[in-house]
């Protein structure tokens, strides 16, 4: 049977094999929000799942999920010039390139952190010394957490194809899923509203993003609200650590309330979280874990959209 993809108001539902995969994508305006809590404790409450991690520049799922690296694969993202022996030294490609990447000398060189594979110094080489020539830019991975797929990925320092190994991450993430049949994809996507954070958002079923009650909280939910109502997902909000300030967390539900936004639920602070990141495990594993019990009855709530039903 053919794969397919059924959109209603927002709701990407691919059908591989006549089975429905739920991808739930998990964001936040910036870093440091505790999605990535989220993300690995939903791992423990959710069956039939693969786990993506799409925070490529700083991924960190791996950390808190203890797992066993299964398959290595490298990403190739744009290119890089190159020069050959044939160099005459004439200095064009210096005189034209507008990155400074060219170290002069007999032969000339390419700097690879500075070069930006435009071609410049190809088109203007009068020797046809210099080629561009496929660049590794990172790779990623396909780890076991516990019988749970687990891809993840590392953009090696200086790249700026983040957005294209997002993909990279998803399209294994899919595949697996496919080969198992596993029904549902949860992602930590990438923070902020850039290339890998809309990479990470393209094409969920739903949205989860997660706010902080703080100043510049407000200000970072309001930007990952934009950003995923530009791509037209269906999404919900939870507010992390939301009882460190009340007030704050107090003017987000009046916020979504004006704007119509569903919340899913509040996360309290609790200490517990920094000692089962330590211990390398979620932090619903803990025992009296306030913010675990939180996590869970949000867990409940995305089930039952996964599952097609309606809150109650």
């Amino acid at each position: 049977m053919e794969d397919t993809v059924q959109t209603t108001g927002g709701k990407d539902r691919l059908f591989i094999g006549g089975v429905m995969m739920f991808q739930l994508a998990i964001v936040s305006g910036k870093g440091g929000t505790g999605k990535t809590t989220l993300a690995g404790s939903l791992s423990s409450l959710f069956d039939s799942i693969v786990m993506a991690d799409c925070d490529v520049d700083a991924p960190n799922l791996h950390l808190i999920l203890e797992n066993k690296l299964i398959e290595k694969f490298e990403y190739y993202g744009g290119k890089k010039a190159d020069i050959s022996d044939q160099c005459i030294s004439c200095g064009l490609c210096e005189k034209f390139c507008r990155f400074d990447a060219i170290i002069r000398g007999g032969p000339y060189s390419i700097d690879p952190y500075a070069c930006e594979g435009c071609g410049m110094c190809v088109a203007v080489c009068p020797a046809d010394a210099i080629s561009l020539k496929d660049n590794k830019s990172g790779d990623y991975f396909l780890s076991q957490s516990n019988e749970i797929p687990l891809v993840h990925a590392l953009l090696t320092p200086g790249e700026e194809t983040s957005g294209g190994l997002v993909a990279e991450v998803r399209k294994l993430a899919i595949n697996v899923a496919e080969r198992e049949k596993r029904e549902v994809i949860v992602i930590d996507g990438a923070p902020g509203i850039g290339c890998p954070a809309t990479s990470s958002i393209t094409g969920a079923t739903y949205v989860l993003a997660v706010a902080e009650p703080t100043v510049s909280g407000n200000h970072d939910l309001a930007r990952i609200v934009e950003t995923i109502k530009h791509f037209k997902r269906d999404f919900g909000i939870v507010i992390n650590k939301w009882d460190l300030n009340t007030s704050k967390s107090a003017f987000i539900e009046s916020w979504c309330g004006a704007n119509g936004i569903e919340l899913l639920g509040k996360i309290p602070f609790d200490e517990q979280v920094e000692k089962a990141t330590i211990m390398g495990k979620p932090v619903v594993a803990m025992e009296d874990s306030t913010a675990a019990q939180a996590i869970k009855r949000i867990a409940l709530r995305l089930k039952r959209k996964i599952s097609g039903g309606v809150e109650e």
